[in-house]
């Protein structure tokens, strides 16, 4: 049997320093590779450089269809299921909806009739049957009889008035209801304090009157009844002309009225304390807001 085959430490060094630098020498970069792919990648990694700062810094300007349709809203919404109609919020005007009418006024010219003229009465112009001949007897009667002195009523000023509503019983009871009426005869005219109209009084087909009417407000709010105020005081003043309570214009009858009938007491006001003296029926209390005080 032979004795083991003894290696020289010397080869065998010799054997690790060779493999040692083959493996060194395929880790080394080559530098013929590095020339060719140096300029190529440096141009790669400038071109995406520049790319990124150009999109950047430029915004891309949007289309005038785009935009047209991004801005336009659709002409038809759909409405959302189960949501009613009724509940659906409209647009928004861009005016008021509701005229002022203490600037613009009422518009309430008389309409012109569309009859022909042989068949009709234009109240608004004609003066048909005034004074052509007197009224019957018993209506003359109900329109000329002595006011009766309880129906009178007294503002505090001491103004005398007849309430309006008796004036209409009146005139019911001499023509009969329907058998007269009231017609403007003008558009009614508001400014800032008043509202005023022209009224003709008409009774049994026949003009009797024509008396303008006013009424003063406070508010813009008040304006509609203002405008029935100013008829009242229309047909007030045309029933002057057929003699309806006509004492309340005779200076002596209402100078006797006021010494039996009414008297004058000091009150005062039960918000502002304010003093003052009012005229009132002697058969009737001081009202609100007024407190009698008894003295001066």
């Amino acid at each position: 049997m032979s004795a083991p085959r003894r290696i020289r430490p010397w080869r065998a060094i010799e054997t690790f320093q060779n493999a040692t630098q083959l493996l060194r020498s395929s880790r080394a970069p080559n530098p013929r590779i590095n020339q060719l792919s140096s300029p190529m990648a440096n141009r790669a990694i400038s071109y995406t450089t520049n790319n990124q700062i150009n999109q950047a810094t430029t915004k891309p300007s949007p289309s005038p269809s785009s935009s047209a349709t991004k801005s336009t809203p659709s002409a038809s919404t759909p409405i959302p299921t189960g949501v009613p109609t009724s509940r659906v919020p409209g647009p928004t005007p861009s005016r008021a909806t509701t005229e002022n009418i203490s600037k613009t006024g009422l518009s309430d010219k008389p309409l012109e009739l569309e009859s022909p003229a042989e068949e009709r009465i234009d109240w608004t112009r004609s003066f048909h049957g005034l004074s052509a001949t007197p009224f019957p007897k018993e209506a003359a009667d109900i329109l000329l009889a002595e006011t009766d002195p309880d129906e009178v009523e007294i503002k505090p000023d001491g103004i005398l008035y007849l309430p309006e509503i008796k004036y209409r019983r009146i005139l019911n009871r001499a023509f009969g209801p329907g058998g007269w009426g009231l017609v403007p005869r003008s558009e009614s005219i508001v400014t800032p304090k008043t509202v005023t109209r022209e009224y003709a009084l008409v009774c049994n087909g026949r003009l009797v009157s024509v008396a303008r009417g006013e009424q003063d407000y406070f508010s813009p709010d008040g304006i509609p009844t203002a405008t029935e105020g100013c008829r009242s005081n229309a047909l007030v003043r045309c029933c002057k002309d057929l003699g309806i309570a006509s004492e309340l214009w005779d200076p002596r009858w209402i100078r006797k009225y006021k010494a039996k009938y009414t008297r004058e007491v000091f009150v005062e006001h039960v918000v502002n304390k304010r003093k003052t003296k009012i005229w009132t029926r002697k058969d009737d209390p001081v009202g609100y807001p007024w407190k009698e005080t008894g003295g001066k």
